[in-house]
């Protein structure tokens, strides 16, 4: 075990999911994900692309992006700015504490509570919609690293392995994939 599985155990602090294609997803008691489909319920399950424009492009591609995990560290760095975000309202469908999303290379798995799996695949790639949120949202979750390089803060995208239910207070342990680690792109 790498000292970054070792100390980025994390924990569940909500879970939302929405049968319509909303930005905004209301806070459930718990949300069950589906083994290579997503979470039951929500607009976004499937096997294959349901984010609309995605759709338009090619309907048959994998969907890469099942469940959709933020870190509420972000929302504490966005409040710090003047933007108030709850969980759910950026779309998530798992809002965590403690662990490090951004910085977990692509195909780590997430084991969250008991039973289930989520494998990383890729950034999520902050969109317009985040404007109706507050004007100025958007940018606020774009930065450039000391490099000049673009970072997409808006969370990260998963794929379901281990179906099961998750609730707020869940545990999430990290397992990196083999080396080497490839960073994080947008899915």
């Amino acid at each position: 075990m790498t000292d970054l599985e070792a100390n980025a155990c994390g924990e569940v602090i909500a879970v939302s999911r929405s049968g319509a294609h909303t930005l905004s997803k209301p806070n459930e008691r718990v949300i069950r994900l589906l083994a290579g489909l997503g979470v039951e319920g929500d607009a976004h399950m499937g096997e294959t692309v349901k984010h609309r424009s995605r759709v338009r492009q090619d309907p048959t591609q994998p969907n890469l992006r099942q469940v959709h995990l933020i870190h509420a560290e972000l929302f504490d760095e966005l409040a710090a700015v003047g933007f108030p975000i709850a969980p759910g309202q950026m779309g998530e469908n798992i809002t965590t504490r403690g662990i490090d999303l951004l910085a977990l290379p692509t195909g780590t798995r997430l084991r969250i509570g008991a039973e289930v799996v989520v494998e990383v695949t890729g950034l999520r790639n902050p969109c317009a919609q985040l404007e109706s949120i507050q004007a100025g949202l958007m940018m606020a979750v774009l930065d450039r690293d000391e490099d000049g390089n673009l970072v997409r803060k808006a969370g990260v995208m998963g794929v379901v392995v281990t179906g099961g239910e998750v609730r707020s207070g869940d545990v999430i342990a990290p397992s990196l994939p083999a080396h080497p680690h490839q960073h994080l792109e947008p899915v």
